[in-house]
C-alpha cells in the first residue's frame, strides 16, 4: 500500500474505532460452586470404581452382555455419532481461520439493451460477458474472534464425548440392574417351586392324616389353598422373568424373544464392600459433571465471541482475473483484472443488537454455570443416597440371616410336632408363611445391595477416565471472565 493511501488509511481507522459500539458493562456474574466446599467426605483420591466395573461382580454372562450391549445399543450408538458431528464442527470452525481461495467462472450469451449504458455496437445486441476469476481472502484474528469460536466448538465437541460417556455408563448400569432383576427373579422361582414341593408335601401329610382320623376336610382346604397360592406366584415370577429378559434383550440390542433361554444367578454374584473413604476427586470421574464443565467453558468463549463483534473486522482479499465483453477478446492482455488491500467492517449504530447479543451469551454463560452446580449438587446427593442405601442393607442383611436362621428352625420344629400330633396345623402355616418371607427377603437384599453397587458406581461415574485434561477448567472460570 502506497504512503498517501496509509495516510488516509490510519486517521480513518481511528475515527470509527472511537465512534464503535460500546460492549461496556456486560458479562457473566455467576460463579461455580467447588465440590470440596458441599462434600463432607475424604478428598483424598480413591482407585474406586475400575474402568471396567462391571467384571467385579466375577459374572461372565453379564460382562458378555455387558459388552454386547456397549456394541451394539443404538441409543449408545446415537451419542457416538453426536460426538463425531460435534468433531466436525470443530474442523469447519477451524477452517474458517485460514485463508479462503475461490475460483469463479461465469460466460453469459447477453443481449444488452439498447436503452442502457452499453454504448453502439453492444447495445441492442447479443455478445458474450464473461468473467474469470481467483480470488483469496484472510481474516486477520486481531480481536481473538475466531480463536474463540473454535475454542466454544471445541468445548461443545468435550462435552459430547463426555456425553457418551455418560450414555456408556448409563446403559451399563441399566444392564447390570435388570441382570440383577432378572437373577432375583429366578431365586424367586425357584424359592417358589421349593415351596410348592413343600407344601404339597405337606397336604400329603394332611391327607395321611385325615385317612388316620386325625385332621379334618378344613386342614386339607387350607393345605390345598396353600399349594394353589404357590401355583399362583410361580405364574406371576414367570411373567416377571420374560420381562426382565426383554428389557435385557432391548438394552443389548436383540429382539425380545432372542434371550428367551437366558439365566443369571444371585448366589454367585461377588458383592464388593463399600469404600472406607469415597474421595471428591471421584466426582470429577462423573461424565455428566465433565460435560457442565466444557459447556461453560464453551459458554465463556461464546461470550467472548460476540464481545469481538464490537470490534473491527478487518480482511486481506486479492484477486486476479479476467473479464471481457466477447470471448475473442477474453484471452487478451487488457483483458486483466486484479487487485488487493485490506477490507474493514465495523459496526458503528446498529440500534443495540450487538449489546443484546451480549446480554443473552452472558446469560446462557451464567445459565450454563448454574447447570453445573445443579449437576454437582444432584452428583453429591446421589453418592449420598448410595452410600447410606448400603450401609443400611448391611445391616439389613446381618439381621435378616439371623431371622431366616430363627424361621428355617421354627418351620422344621413345627412339622415335627405336628407329624407327631403334639401341634396343630396352624403352627405349621403360620411357620411356613415365615419361613417363606425369610428366603423371599434374603433374595431381596442381596439383589437391593447389588443394585445399590450399581447405582453408586454409577453416581462415581462407572469409572469414567477423561481423555482430555479437564481438572483446571473450573478453577479457571473467574479468570478467564472479562
Amino acid at each position: 500500500m502506497s504512503r498517501p493511501r496509509l495516510a488516509l488509511w490510519a486517521p480513518a481507522s481511528t475515527l470509527v474505532l472511537v465512534a464503535c459500539a460500546n460492549p461496556a458493562g456486560i458479562a457473566p456474574s455467576h460463579q461455580p460452586t467447588a465440590a470440596a466446599a458441599l462434600a463432607q467426605t475424604c478428598i483424598a483420591a480413591t482407585p474406586w470404581p475400575a474402568e471396567q466395573w462391571w467384571q467385579g461382580f466375577g459374572d461372565s454372562g453379564l460382562s458378555a452382555l455387558v459388552e454386547q450391549a456397549l456394541a451394539r445399543q443404538p441409543s449408545l450408538q446415537q451419542a457416538l455419532l453426536r460426538v463425531q458431528a460435534a468433531q466436525a464442527a470443530v474442523d469447519a470452525t477451524g477452517a474458517a481461520a485460514k485463508p479462503q481461495v475461490q475460483f469463479s467462472a461465469d460466460l453469459t450469451d447477453q443481449h444488452f439493451t439498447a436503452k442502457g449504458m452499453v454504448p453502439p455496437p453492444l447495445a441492442g445486441h447479443m455478445s458474450w460477458n464473461n468473467d474469470l476469476q481467483v480470488g483469496a481472502s484472510w481474516e486477520l484474528d486481531l480481536f481473538g474472534r475466531q480463536r474463540a469460536a473454535l475454542d466454544s466448538a471445541i468445548g461443545l465437541q468435550r462435552a459430547a464425548e463426555a456425553d457418551a460417556q455418560a450414555a456408556r455408563v448409563l446403559l451399563v448400569s441399566q444392564v447390570a440392574t435388570h441382570w440383577f432383576g432378572l437373577a432375583r427373579q429366578l431365586e424367586l422361582q425357584q424359592l417358589a417351586q421349593q415351596s410348592l414341593q413343600q407344601r404339597e408335601q405337606v397336604l400329603n401329610l394332611v391327607r395321611q392324616r385325615i385317612d388316620a382320623g386325625l385332621d379334618s376336610a378344613v386342614e386339607r382346604h387350607q393345605a390345598e389353598g396353600l399349594v394353589a397360592q404357590s401355583r399362583v406366584e410361580l405364574e406371576s415370577l414367570a411373567q416377571a422373568v420374560a420381562r426382565e429378559r426383554h428389557a435385557l434383550a432391548e438394552l443389548s440390542g436383540q429382539a425380545p424373544q432372542a434371550l428367551a433361554t437366558l439365566t443369571a444367578r444371585l448366589a454367585p454374584l461377588k458383592s464388593r464392600p463399600l469404600p472406607a473413604a469415597l474421595g471428591v476427586d471421584l466426582l470429577g470421574r462423573r461424565a455428566d459433571l465433565v460435560a457442565q464443565r466444557w459447556r461453560v467453558e464453551a459458554a465463556l468463549r461464546d461470550v467472548d465471541v460476540a464481545r469481538t463483534q464490537f470490534y473491527p473486522n478487518i480482511n486481506l482479499v486479492a484477486f486476479f482475473g479476467l473479464s471481457s465483453l466477447g470471448l475473442d477478446n477474453l484471452l487478451n492482455a487488457g483483458a486483466r483484472n486484479f487487485g488487493a488491500g485490506p477490507a474493514l467492517r465495523l459496526p458503528l449504530f446498529e440500534g443495540g443488537r450487538l449489546r443484546a447479543q451480549l446480554a443473552a451469551r452472558s446469560a446462557e454463560a451464567d445459565a450454563a454455570v448454574e447447570g453445573w452446580n445443579a449437576t454437582l449438587l444432584r452428583a453429591l446427593r446421589e453418592v449420598a443416597d448410595e452410600v447410606a442405601s448400603l450401609q443400611a442393607l448391611d445391616r439389613q442383611q446381618q439381621a435378616q440371616a439371623q431371622a431366616n436362621g430363627a424361621a428355617e428352625s421354627a418351620f422344621a420344629l413345627a412339622l415335627q410336632r405336628y407329624q407327631a400330633g403334639l401341634g396343630n396345623f396352624l403352627s405349621v402355616l403360620a411357620a411356613d408363611g415365615t419361613v417363606l418371607a425369610q428366603r423371599r427377603a434374603g433374595s431381596d437384599l442381596k439383589a437391593r445391595h447389588l443394585t445399590a453397587e450399581v447405582a453408586l458406581a454409577r453416581a462415581l461415574g462407572g469409572g469414567y477416565h477423561a481423555t482430555t485434561q479437564t481438572s483446571a477448567v473450573l478453577p479457571s472460570l473467574a479468570a478467564a471472565r472479562p
